[in-house]
């Protein structure tokens, strides 16, 4: 009883740390994409606040956090800059609505077919990603600040970088950090290093008074609690198609984003979330956001990776963090406004170290070429564009790579039976890309009167392969020919049988053989 006592506070201590980790690494990318979206830095804030809380309390995966993303930020911004603020809140709150949706009709669980090169891809880019939003923490202050550097989820286009003096210090802060990550947990985990690592730089540049950049040259982040407000559109159908649009892509994106994460960090702890869970935990989150001022969000893969490397693996984690944000901002504002941006940019240089998949550089050779290709394709585009269009890119590629390489698998074997009948063998899959090989395989003008095709070596996959076989039986009824199906399933005979008297279907049963059942 005492071991698992102990168990229990060990675990809250971790869980505590950690979330104050997440909170402090929170602070400037909720400001940077709120910015992003062309919002007050309070509406980003307010939505790292409340999306994190919400779906740390009831979402589908304890340990991950949520809050403002980039990948969101940039689909808004156009939003904003045509309508205004109030619309983007009216249109969080139908994103959210669609999200508790998609969880209700369980629909998270097409997250599966996402392949496991679209998966390496997926974070190899991100880590990329959050790589070039942090190098625009090397640019000046002023109009070519670390702000100004950034578009898309952080692609550096025009920074003017620091010189001399300004950029040494910035880069061994930098290393410090680093540093401290590194070797600390070596000496002791009381405590998680990235935590350490922020204060032990916080207190070197404050007590030896170094002139860098801090949170506080950023943004202020001092504010009140957040309070109800309805959005101040128009309850109209004009209203509605205006955020339609933008309320399927956010949540699309919010969704994919947020159920990629999931699977890493299941894999991270070895342990299962809920997809569809998590679905609805996104969506009321959003909900509650727009109807209190926020910008809404999704899964942070970055902070979620901050959160799982400092210990944090229960709910608390999440919670904590929300909660240690919110303090901030009502009364801690003037002490983390003095935090280096030195030191957070080190602990995202760390997480970009941990998220990149260094074996899949190792892999290349080793898996098929296709596979290979959608690796480097998702990295490219998520880099490129955002994290949603990399994932549907890679997925349909995957589809079209699969469906090229399956479609050569079809094989149609021609011989005659002791009666005199014409008898095909086919095997392999029989689809949309295998139907044209399938049909070129048979000469019904050269065939035998009585003609028998068995399917026992093949599986029908879809109705372009019913189609398929309905022709074929037509082609042969055109040259006075009898065809005889066997071992069709159920779907196939169904289709074919639609033809009535003008085709005989002769289906004989197997009942130890199984195809294409509807089960």
């Amino acid at each position: 009883m005492f071991d698992l006592h102990v168990s229990k506070v060990a675990t809250m201590k971790n869980d505590l740390l950690s979330g104050l980790t997440v909170a402090l690494a929170l602070v400037p990318e909720a400001v940077a994409f709120a910015f992003v979206a062309g919002v007050d830095p309070l509406v980003g804030l307010y939505a790292a606040f409340m999306v994190g809380l919400i779906t740390a309390a009831i979402g589908g995966r304890p340990g991950m956090i949520s809050g403002a993303t980039g990948a969101l930020a940039v689909v808004m911004v156009a939003l904003v800059a045509d309508h205004g603020v109030e619309y983007l809140f009216a249109t969080v709150v139908l994103m959210g609505i669609i999200q508790v949706l998609a969880g209700v009709f369980k629909l998270g669980k097409f997250i599966r077919m996402v392949p496991h090169p679209v998966m390496l891809g997926f974070v190899n880019g991100l880590a990329i990603v959050i790589f070039l939003a942090q190098l625009s923490q090397f640019g000046q202050a002023g109009e070519a600040g670390w702000l100004a550097g950034t578009s898309m989820e952080g692609s550096v286009i025009d920074v003017a970088w620091m010189e001399g003096a300004d950029l040494y210090l910035m880069l061994g802060l930098v290393a410090l950090t680093m540093a401290i990550i590194h070797f600390l947990p070596k000496l002791t985990t009381a405590i998680p290093s990235s935590l350490a690592a922020i204060i032990v730089v916080t207190a070197l540049v404050l007590g030896l008074n170094l002139d860098t950049k801090v949170v506080g040259d950023v943004a202020s982040i001092a504010g009140g609690f957040p309070s109800l407000h309805i959005p101040s559109v128009p309850l109209t159908m004009e209203t509605f198609w205006i955020i339609l649009p933008y309320s399927l892509i956010l949540a699309a994106i919010g969704l994919i984003e947020s159920l990629l994460t999931l699977r890493m960090v299941d894999e991270l702890t070895e342990t299962h979330g809920s997809s569809n869970r998590e679905c609805v935990g996104q969506g009321v989150a959003n909900v509650v956001t727009g109807m209190f001022g926020g910008m809404g969000g999704c899964a942070m893969i970055g902070q979620s990776m901050i959160n799982v490397n400092s210990g944090g693996r229960g709910r608390l984690s999440g919670i904590s963090a929300a909660l240690f944000l919110l303090t901030f901002i009502l009364f801690a504002s003037p002490l983390i406004e003095k935090i280096p941006l030195a030191a957070l940019v080190g602990v995202m240089f760390i997480v970009v170290i941990g998220t990149f998949e260094w074996t899949s550089f190792r892999i290349m050779g080793k898996v098929p070429k296709g596979d290979a290709f959608v690796l480097v394709l998702v990295s490219v585009v998520t880099v490129l564009t955002d994290l949603a269009i990399a994932v549907i890119v890679g997925v349909i590629v995957s589809a079209l790579v699969f469906a090229w390489e399956h479609a050569k698998h079809i094989m149609v074997e021609r011989s005659e039976n002791e009666e005199g009948s014409t008898v095909y063998r086919v095997r392999g899959p029989l689809f949309f890309g295998s139907t044209a090989n399938f049909m070129e395989q048979f000469t019904p003008r050269e065939d035998n009167d009585d003609v028998i095709i068995d399917f026992a070596g093949s599986r029908v996959c879809d109705h372009s392969g019913l189609e398929a076989i309905d022709s074929l039986a037509e082609r042969y009824l055109n040259n006075g020919k009898k065809v005889h199906f066997l071992h069709l399933s159920q779907d196939c005979r169904q289709l074919v049988q639609k033809a009535g008297s003008l085709i005989e279907v002769n289906v004989v049963e197997d009942p130890k053989y199984f195809v294409a059942t509807n089960k």
